[in-house]
């Protein structure tokens, strides 16, 4: 962050200093931080009124570690004395109020060590951390970029990722979620993007906006939040993402493998492990790009990075080059291990909604072929809200229909999964249910054959991703010939 005051703090928060003595040229020079065991000397602590944990219970240890001030809701005391504070009604609301501020003297010139910098928001049901990950590879090599870290997306994690962000910063990406309507208002008030891409509406957090419709306007919300001359950037495949052109205040650019797409992909081949390569097209010139992200739908979110990176002029040549060497950074994000004892795991267990687990099990089916068994272990797919029954039961359909060897069916949340299989036409071997995700676990150490190829696939809150790093751990068991015995 860039060196503020306490009384800057306290000016941009609408707080007050605490204790009444406080210094207001106290400097706050380090990170901005919510978590004491992140502290670093002239941090900014944050505390935050958790679900677990209440940060004003950790004030103290934060200052003592070297923070230099926190930013709390009420007055706190030590051994030492009262903790040097700016004290405001709503903690997280200053938190976002603190990076507006910071963000608007980065964006004005004539602030001292005022920089011209550019803000780049990503939305969309699917691909958003995908997508920031590649842009952050695209863009770092023509200047310094700040991206979030892991999926810091909401009214906590996007101010915290903009207050990352300091002079030097010429590409600030911000990865924008919403769980229902005027989220991701709140989210362009605090950083209005110069250039917003949605990249796909659907079937994701259901039940917070009533329908794939309200989806639709929630995503909306991107667009009409841009920074004046703003672009918007769009995914020419997916009609409702399309149709958000009208109501942009500026320029449109589409993406997408539709032959009117500003930025398109043509002839897509996908290979044995899955890796998707194509001509990147935009206007008269093209480049070949081979990705090394596993599944076809990375093809979308390449794209999308492709249209954003050349609009703020990075050549397509070098756009290609940079995509073709960009790997998942995030964890548990169709992450692939091939284990020594001959599994391949695909680990994708960070989220999921029907379309995301749609893309993971065709990329499943692609990786296995018809010569190694396929294992789809799947968990439920949380806010899904009247849908979630028939939505978890497609999913039971389209495994059989792309012939999956095995399912695993974790949890009483994606028990419909399995009647969907049954249903289809699943033989009863096909398919098992596990009651938790340790049941899980045991069941395929010994399930599991030389040559399977293994797919990990659940929401966060379903708790999968603990048997991804089950089975992508350094002393993975080593796989068995010998079958498990059955769940149920």
């Amino acid at each position: 962050m860039i060196a503020l005051t306490a009384a800057e703090v306290a000016a941009a928060t609408g707080g007050r200093l605490h204790p009444a003595t406080l210094n207001p040229a106290l400097v706050v020079h380090g990170p901005v931080v919510v978590d004491s065991r992140q502290v670093a000397t002239g941090s900014l602590f944050v505390a935050l009124h958790g679900e677990h944990s209440d940060g004003h219970d950790h004030a103290v240890a934060a200052i003592a570690a070297g923070a230099a001030l926190a930013l709390a809701a009420r007055e706190v005391s030590g051994p030492d004395g009262p903790v040097p504070s700016v004290v405001v009604a709503d903690v997280e609301r200053a938190l976002g109020d603190l990076a507006a501020a910071v963000l608007l003297r980065l964006r004005t010139d004539d602030e001292p060590g005022g920089s011209r910098l550019n803000v780049v928001g990503v939305t969309g049901s699917v691909g958003k951390t995908t997508t920031k990950d590649l842009l952050a590879q695209v863009l770092t090599p023509s200047g310094p970029t700040i991206a979030p870290v892991a999926s810091f997306n909401n009214e906590i994690g996007l101010p915290l990722t903009v207050l990352r962000a300091d002079e030097d910063t010429e590409f600030l990406i911000l990865e924008m979620g919403a769980s229902g309507i005027g989220h991701l208002t709140y989210l362009t008030d605090i950083a209005p993007p110069d250039v917003a891409a949605v990249l796909a509406v659907g079937h994701a957090h259901l039940g917070g906006f009533g329908g794939i419709e309200g989806v639709a306007r929630a995503k909306a919300e991107i667009i009409a939040g841009l920074a004046p001359g703003g672009v918007a950037v769009l995914n020419a495949d997916d009609p409702r993402v399309a149709a958000m052109a009208g109501a942009a205040p500026g320029d449109v650019v589409t993406f997408g493998s539709t032959a009117g797409a500003d930025v398109r992909a043509e002839g897509i081949r996908v290979d044995r492990a899955g890796r998707a390569s194509f001509t990147l097209v935009a206007g008269t010139e093209s480049a070949a790009v081979e990705l090394r992200l596993v599944g076809e739908h990375h093809v979308s979110n390449a794209l999308a990075t492709a249209a954003i990176a050349l609009r703020l002029g990075v050549e397509l040549a070098e756009v290609a080059k940079r995509l073709s060497v960009a790997d998942a950074l995030s964890p548990h994000r169709m992450h692939v291990v091939d284990r020594t004892d001959g599994v391949t795991v695909i680990d994708d267990s960070y989220n999921a909604n029907p379309d995301s687990m749609r893309a993971a099990l065709k990329a499943l089916a692609t990786v296995a072929g018809r010569d190694r068994r396929s294992v789809a272990v799947l968990g439920e797919m949380l806010e899904l809200g009247p849908d979630a029954r028939a939505e978890h039961e497609s999913i039971g359909l389209m495994v059989v229909r792309l012939n999956i060897s095995l399912t695993v069916v974790v949890g009483a949340g994606a028990h419909a999964i399995a009647d969907g299989a049954n249903r289809e036409g699943s033989w009863g071997d096909e398919v098992a249910v596990a009651d938790d995700v340790a049941a899980a676990g045991d069941y395929l150490e010994a399930e599991l054959r030389p040559g399977d190829v293994v797919l990990v696939k659940s929401s966060l809150g379903a708790g999968l991703w603990r048997l991804g790093d089950r089975l992508t751990a350094a002393d993975a068991p080593t796989a068995t010939s010998v079958p498990g015995e059955p769940l149920r």
